[in-house]
């Protein structure tokens, strides 16, 4: 009797059919997360672009003229809207700035707008610009721009505050022509 139950545990050992489908379920999983990885680090990759785009736009729509207004302050986010598309920017942040810079290099607000209309700055207030920034005796808009990304396939079942990232870039340019650029109605 004992011999038997040998003979079969030694027959179920030696078996190999199965093996092939046992090693693609432990496989699988793991090829297949791979993969939606990939596909969301590349979405997060290309909004990551837009972004940076969007606010450098932004930056240099301004910068070319010596004159802007609150119409067209306001317009900007259309401007990140459209180029931040076929991805929504639902709940973002854009703030838009511009700086004076005085001969010995201190930098104050000159106007300010965002996304809801409002002054985010307050008008003289000093501003701090990059260290790496060497701005004497000139005009700077400044935009920031902040998108929050949602992870789409990875984690559809995580807490909101788990599958968001906030994808952000400040813009710096300088005006092309002209000492400043002036708001009209600011």
């Amino acid at each position: 009797m004992g011999r038997g139950v040998l003979l079969r545990l030694r027959r179920f050992v030696d078996d190999r059919r199965g093996v092939g489908a046992i090693e693609f379920a432990i496989v699988a999983p793991l090829l297949i997360m791979t993969y939606i990885g990939a596909f969301e680090i590349s979405v997060a990759i290309a909004m990551s672009r837009k972004v940076s785009r969007a606010s450098s736009t932004v930056s240099d729509l301004l910068t070319r003229n010596e004159t802007t207004n609150l119409a067209t302050l306001d317009s900007m986010k259309d401007v990140t809207k459209n180029v931040i598309a076929p991805f929504s920017q639902e709940g973002y942040t854009l703030k838009i700035t511009g700086i004076a810079v005085d001969a010995d290099g201190n930098a104050t607000v000159a106007w300010s707008r965002d996304q809801k209309a409002a002054s985010p700055y307050s008008k003289n207030g000093p501003v701090t610009l990059p260290a790496n920034m060497d701005a004497r005796s000139t005009f700077i808009v400044r935009t920031e721009l902040t998108v929050p990304h949602t992870i789409l396939l990875m984690a559809p079942g995580l807490s909101s505050s788990l599958n968001k990232i906030n994808l952000s870039k400040t813009s710096y340019f300088r005006q092309r022509t002209g000492e400043r650029i002036t708001c009209s109605d600011c």
